[in-house]
């Protein structure tokens, strides 16, 4: 496992940094979602930065978009994350991967990267920092005397299935406790990795304790490949939600961002496929490209869709007045405007032609198993 650590660079090397990133950033980097390195907005006014892969490039001459992915180990003290925003549709999260390798280029969790230290491009994709401690800090706050059972979602910020997870095996020793508990879990994803715990799921859902949240926002492989480069194909992601809800693990398809101009014309073709495949219920939100996403968003597609740049730009800031973002709370992921109209219409059809007679159960927070009775508490509920 490779390391980076905090160094100071003066002004001519940074200068340095942006002229040679440049000259080699005139061709799309495949694989990537983000196609440049950007400034972390803490550090704009500093000379210090957090990774010096940069300065050994210079040195040696090389490229330093290098597609390679490092793992950097972290060590929390606390891991259950309590949720104030009041539009997000979860009151825990829990995340035992900082960065994503899926690299989507819509993502908003880019811009928790620069609280770590990094950057919101490439550095978000290729810096993904592992807590390998979660399990411990999670059964810690299950056995706390002071907490209540409450849905806690795996994935409020990064995919908690992520390539790494195939190795470390993290998200499963969490939803190991989940079961241990009898605790509620919701898990949200795009990657086909979370068929690997079928065992447990089905385990947990005979309780209503799981639900599984799949995102998927096209039907179109050469559509996934452009926006969502490291994630699971669109077919295999189908295949996965059918094979969870004939298992009974109840299934719920986030179908967005929506990005006009991009697969908003796929709506309707999108849910009646995942009514097909199983999924009880199906959300959506307006792409909304904050902070330092817009940047990278408007890099990347004209790179990749040249032609569609313009056109694609100008109908989402017609979705959020004029601008590419929107902050207000309750509006921000809903949009307004003729298109914002266009598409809320659309799911309206959709979910009353494919999902009128389907229902996602609510989660049981009544069986959790409290340890502060001692480890008698487990024989619990069996």
């Amino acid at each position: 496992m490779e390391y980076f650590h905090i160094f100071v660079l003066n002004p001519i090397l940074i200068q340095k940094a942006s002229v040679f990133a440049k000259a080699y950033m005139k061709e799309s980097i495949k694989g990537r979602g983000a196609q440049i390195h950007v400034s972390n907005r803490f550090f704009e006014h500093s000379e210090e930065m957090r990774d010096d892969f940069l300065e050994f490039c210079f040195r040696e001459n090389e490229l330093p978009n290098n597609p390679k992915t490092v793992y950097i180990e972290t060590f929390p003290k606390t891991i259950v994350n309590k949720v104030t925003s009041p539009d997000v549709g979860m009151g825990y999260s829990l995340n035992p991967y900082q960065g994503c390798e899926h690299g989507c280029i819509y993502c908003y969790a880019r811009n928790s990267h620069e609280y770590w230290g990094y950057g919101a491009g490439l550095d978000f994709e290729q810096k993904i920092l592992v807590k390998k401690n979660a399990p411990s800090l999670l059964e810690k706050k299950l056995q706390s005397s002071s907490w209540e059972a409450a849905t806690i979602v795996l994935s409020g910020n990064t995919d908690c299935y992520q390539p790494i997870e195939k190795k470390l095996k993290i998200t499963r020793q969490l939803l190991q406790l989940f079961l241990k508990y009898k605790h509620p879990v919701g898990i949200i994803t795009k990657n086909t990795l979370v068929t690997r715990d079928i065992d447990i799921l089905k385990a947990l859902a005979k309780d209503n304790l799981c639900r599984v949240i799949f995102s998927v926002t096209t039907l179109s492989e050469e559509t996934r490949r452009l926006m969502e480069p490291r994630t699971a194909t669109i077919k295999k992601r189908l295949q996965a939600i059918e094979r969870l809800s004939n298992e009974g693990i109840p299934v719920m398809v986030m179908a967005g961002p929506m990005i006009p101009g991009i697969n908003t014309h796929e709506i309707l073709p999108l849910l009646k496929e995942i009514a097909h495949r199983g999924a009880l219920k199906v959300g959506y939100t307006i792409v909304r490209l904050n902070g330092a996403i817009g940047g990278i968003f408007e890099d990347w597609i004209r790179k990749t869709l040249p032609d569609k740049a313009d056109k694609v730009l100008n109908q989402i800031a017609d979705c959020h007045g004029g601008q590419l973002n929107d902050s207000r709370f309750g509006q921000r992921m809903k949009g307004e405007g003729n298109y914002a109209a266009q598409i809320h219409k659309q799911f309206e059809i959709g979910r009353n032609k494919y999902f009128k007679d389907r229902e996602l159960p609510p989660l049981n927070t009544d069986i959790f198993i409290k340890t502060k009775k001692g480890q008698l508490g487990l024989f619990n509920n069996l």
